[in-house]
């Protein structure tokens, strides 16, 4: 029975096991060689030793099946080895054009080939590193009583209320066709740009509840930080007000970076090492210190007296861009850093107006390296100034009937956040450009694959 490599790395002296894999590399000498063999169940590979004859139709990225006796290992870097006493080869790789010859490759080059990129070290570091992040969101909703949900990826709401959706239609719409009546659905469809509305509804009746899925955005933006496809976990909690809500968001990020840390050793030093230099630290503060909270309004005075010259705006009311939200949380605060109680006119349509007639309840988790990773608010359980502001924004009111509804029918507070995945993955590892933490990135102008 094959044993993944992971495990061969525990199995003691003596034990005869199969391992499958891939060849990083090879080291042929007269009688003997070297083979770095990968499986992707961890960052370093097995070293295999066998005879020569044995070894002949082998090359960097040669699929094998290796069977043999686990023996101590004299060389520096593994403690045992693989003595090979049977190989079989799935696939030779033996062509000259095989795109991964060398060592290192620069990202902008591996996202010309990412069908092969994951079988890079960097690359198979991160998806490892995605999977337990992935897995960890789900152990800490459900340890705290979350039901996971499915809200649809087809959806005739604009959430944001920004417009940039991908329309969803069966009509032909080079022959003209533009009668949504007739249409699949009998009215216009989009890809969803969040699960949160539909969260709203399940929320009211299972009190608390989270999303993972993919979501949808035909913003022409060609920036490091976006994607047109990309993937985020909502919570939605009745009965939280928006301090309850940056307390559970503080508490998730802690649980991730902490899951990051101690289960992926190997993969996080790489990253220190070769991504970004002192990121452990970085991240070992995150884990045992309480973020910052500050309102808005002195986000804007503290940029405004910074002494820093920025290429945007930063006045009260403007919009905190990337430049902003980093300075905040990289050079202020020195740490992650929770704005809440923005302008009304920045934020969406659903978030609960303030006393102040304003401002909104809202809130941003603002990491360093990264700027924005959470948006979040309390939303608006009033139904007549929900109504208003549907008005406001031109709302179809028949389309988001079923959504007010919520606010005549047992209506509570509530509250809830987004993380953008990727982002979250740049965060924890260090990468710079979020095209490089999915595996088949979707942007303007590429969607390969």
């Amino acid at each position: 029975m094959r044993v993944k490599i992971r495990e061969a790395k525990q199995k003691p002296v003596g034990e005869t096991i199969t391992l499958c894999g891939w060849v990083r590399t090879i080291r042929k000498q007269k009688s003997f060689c070297f083979i770095d063999l990968n499986d992707g169940s961890t960052l370093k590979g097995f070293q295999i030793i066998a005879d020569a004859q044995l070894t002949e139709n082998i090359h960097t990225g040669t699929s094998l099946r290796v069977t043999g006796e686990i023996v101590e290992s004299p060389g520096a870097g593994q403690s045992t080895e693989l003595s090979a006493k049977e190989i079989h080869v799935f696939d030779p790789c033996a062509r000259e054009d095989y795109p991964l010859q060398k060592k290192r490759h620069s990202a902008e080059f591996l996202r010309t080939i990412a069908h092969l990129r994951p079988r890079t070290n960097l690359q198979g570091a991160i998806i490892r590193m995605r999977n337990t992040l992935a897995y960890a969101s789900h152990r800490f909703f459900q340890e705290r009583g979350f039901f996971y949900i499915n809200t649809p990826i087809i959806t005739s709401s604009d959430c944001e209320g920004a417009g940039d959706m991908f329309q969803v239609t069966t009509l032909d719409v080079k022959k003209g066709q533009r009668d949504f009546d007739d249409d699949f659905f009998g009215r216009q469809a989009f890809l969803t740009v969040s699960g949160q509305l539909n969260s709203e509804a399940v929320a009211h009746a299972m009190s608390d509840v989270y999303t993972f899925g993919p979501t949808f955005r035909s913003e022409n933006s060609n920036t490091s930080r976006h994607l047109a496809e990309f993937w985020m976990i909502e919570p939605e909690m009745a009965f939280y007000d928006l301090s309850d809500t940056m307390t559970l968001a503080q508490d998730y990020l802690k649980y991730l970076v902490d899951a990051a840390l101690t289960s992926h050793p190997e993969e996080m030093e790489l990253f220190d090492k070769f991504v970004e230099k002192g990121l452990i630290d970085r991240l070992t503060k995150v884990k045992e210190k309480d973020f910052k909270r500050m309102p808005y309004t002195e986000a804007i005075e503290i940029l405004e007296n910074s002494g820093k010259k920025f290429e945007f705006p930063h006045e009260w009311g403007c919009d905190l861009q990337s430049e902003h939200e980093r300075y905040l949380a990289e050079e202020h605060v020195k740490g992650p850093v929770i704005l809440y109680d923005y302008p009304r006119d920045l934020k969406a349509f659903y978030m609960r107006n303030n006393d102040d007639d304003k401002t909104v309840a809202a809130m941003d988790v603002l990491v360093p390296k990264v700027g924005e990773l959470m948006g979040g608010s309390q939303r608006e359980e009033r139904y007549d100034i929900l109504l208003e502001k549907c008005k406001a924004a031109d709302f179809d009111l028949e389309t988001y009937k079923w959504y007010l509804d919520l606010r005549q029918y047992g209506s509570v507070p509530h509250s809830g956040f987004g993380l953008g995945f990727e982002r979250l993955i740049q965060f924890i590892t260090g990468v710079e450009n979020i095209r490089d933490v999915i595996l088949f990135p979707r942007y303007p102008g590429h969607c390969n694959y």
